[in-house]
């Protein structure tokens, strides 16, 4: 039996051998929110490597032969940011045979939420990334502008249901600052009356005692969400639609 299961093992890897090779990577879609502009911003880089080099990418790795592809994504975030344990979520992957003219080349596209004043700046300009309203791109290379269009739509989506925007805000915020977060999202203006009746009614705000005075003299309530309700009514199968 040894020796038939050892004839097996040496059949399927001279299988694997004959095979054509190709790589895995990630990218990195990596989100931010300015208070101060009121603009979703994108970080970006310029490519290191050939072909391609000196143009605007997303921040990506190949896949290591030890690692999940999830922690590839981890690690990218960490290397260039100083992160960990931030919102990401795996976008889809991008096959095309030719969308890689270095190598055949799949990449599973990850985005993450991030707050702009926790990352490490100097790591980040060490890398020699900027950040990039998403409004503004400049063109990027391979498919990296549809890997941004499909991240864009999905968290469009996903804000919808669930409470992603808080990703991008301190822990604690105003009703004008999450409502301004997610202006940026859906790229346009939210009536603010039907806006603070809609999330206060889902009761998963914690009003402090507290006031943002930096907007006027009189300033606006902070507030923080409150992460055990919410997940006692998720696990009831709550329905948040009017995220």
């Amino acid at each position: 039996m040894y020796k038939e299961n050892e004839k097996l093992t040496a059949e399927a890897k001279d299988l694997y051998q004959q095979k054509d090779k190709m790589y895995v990577a990630t990218d990195c879609i990596i989100f931010g929110f300015d208070f101060n502009s009121g603009n979703l911003k994108l970080l970006l880089f310029k490519r290191r490597v050939a072909p391609l080099e000196g143009e605007w990418s997303l921040i990506g790795s190949f896949v290591k032969m030890n690692e999940d592809v999830s922690a590839a994504a981890e690690r990218v975030l960490e290397e260039i940011t100083g992160l960990k344990d931030v919102y990401m979520d795996e976008l889809k992957v991008y096959g095309a045979a030719d969308r890689d003219p270095g190598y055949r080349c799949i990449s599973v596209g990850q985005y993450a939420l991030i707050r702009l004043h926790e990352y490490d700046k100097e790591l980040v300009e060490e890398h020699g990334a900027v950040w990039y309203d998403v409004d503004k791109l400049p063109k990027l290379v391979l498919d990296h502008d549809t890997m941004v269009k499909d991240a864009l739509e999905k968290l469009k989506q996903k804000a919808r249901f669930k409470p992603i925007g808080l990703e991008l805000l301190p822990e604690k915020f105003t009703i004008p600052q999450l409502q301004s977060v997610y202006e940026a999202i859906y790229q346009k203006e939210l009536d603010a009356r039907n806006f603070r009746k809609k999330v206060l009614s889902q009761d998963l705000l914690v009003k402090l005692d507290e006031k943002d005075k930096l907007g006027s003299k009189r300033g606006a309530f902070l507030y923080k969400f409150d992460h055990k309700r919410y997940k006692q009514l998720t696990e009831n199968g709550y329905d948040f639609g009017i995220w």
